[in-house]
């Protein structure tokens, strides 16, 4: 599927000029605000993992890690359960920011790269209220060039971590996803939360086997950054269409039915595809728009994860 990039957003968060300034601390409010207004309670850690203290046992769920059978009380009640465990109290978030020039494409409220960008601010005011590590690798064009930042505690340095993403100098060509991954298994790190925030546009087999073997050790979240004008065509007659990591032109003529039919099944068939290489990593996958509400939907998957979190009883 062609890339095109024509359209501009009104509010351009990683725009030069205003790549650290008024933007980004606006960003931040916002995002505190909303987070802090609609997630009550203890939130720490974006996602339900397997932690490292021994906590309460629940009844056996098919997809349970067997290795986490809690035998003693399995043999009293004749009934398999499975021990709970607690997250670790310091957790490490690594960012896997895939920046590419295919980014800077936005036909909703905001471009793709906004979206990117305040998912970064979002997940990491998430990780640090807790008072946990957040770290990034960010992949800005072509081959060699990614953006190494080191993982650091405390608002101040996630703060210079968005700086850092949003500031950073993009270049032509698409950056290689698996090789960005790749970057969060060597050296071995930790065990903690590994997010990969792409549009994912790059073929499935060349990232897939990356994004599995990060899964062995971490928790993996795939935020991916999704444009309407990617998943259907508009019937508005010859639409100039650019490749923005090419930098190509092509006409494509939209009133043809039959042209925008076999696009969004072509559209449809490689969203599924990319879902099908999530579920089979065993990541967790949330989806933002962005003709959408972001934060709204980050703030619904946070909850949801924190539901799965705390949905088993304990007997």
């Amino acid at each position: 599927m062609a890339r095109a990039a024509a359209v501009t957003s009104p509010t351009r968060l990683s725009a030069t000029g205003d790549r650290s300034g008024a933007a980004l601390a606006r960003l931040q409010l916002m995002v505190t605000r909303k987070l802090d207004g609609l997630l009550q309670g203890d939130y720490a850690g974006l996602l339900p993992g397997p932690g490292s203290e021994a906590g309460e046992s629940r009844e056996y769920r098919p997809g349970d890690d067997v290795r986490r059978m809690d035998w003693p009380v399995t043999a009293r009640t004749t009934m398999p359960h499975v021990r709970r465990t607690v997250a670790d109290r310091e957790l490490e978030t690594w960012l896997a920011v895939d920046m590419s020039a295919s980014l800077d494409f936005g036909t909703g409220r905001w471009l793709k790269r906004d979206v990117a960008v305040a998912a970064v601010a979002a997940l990491a005011h998430l990780t640090v209220r807790g008072g946990n590590r957040i770290g990034a690798v960010v992949g800005t064009g072509g081959p060699g060039t990614v953006l190494r930042l080191p993982a650091r505690g405390g608002r101040k340095e996630a703060q210079g971590l968005l700086r850092a993403v949003a500031g950073a100098e993009i270049r032509p060509g698409r950056s290689d996803l698996g090789a960005l991954v790749e970057m969060l298994n060597r050296p071995p790190r930790r065990r903690g939360v590994a997010v990969v925030i792409s549009d994912f546009l790059a073929p499935p087999p060349q990232w897939g086997r990356p994004l599995r073997k990060l899964r062995v050790r971490h928790d993996v979240l795939a935020v991916e950054v999704v444009d309407p004008r990617e998943l259907e065509l508009p019937d508005v007659g010859v639409l100039p269409v650019v490749d923005p990591e090419s930098g190509e032109l092509h006409e494509v003529q939209t009133a043809d039915p039959g042209l925008r039919r076999r696009y969004a099944e072509a559209a449809a068939a490689q969203r599924l595809a990319i879902a099908a290489e999530l579920r089979a990593a065993g990541a967790a996958h949330l989806r933002l728009r962005t003709d959408r509400d972001w934060l709204l939907d980050m703030v619904r998957f946070v909850a949801a994860q924190r539901h799965a979190r705390t949905r088993g009883t304990t007997r």
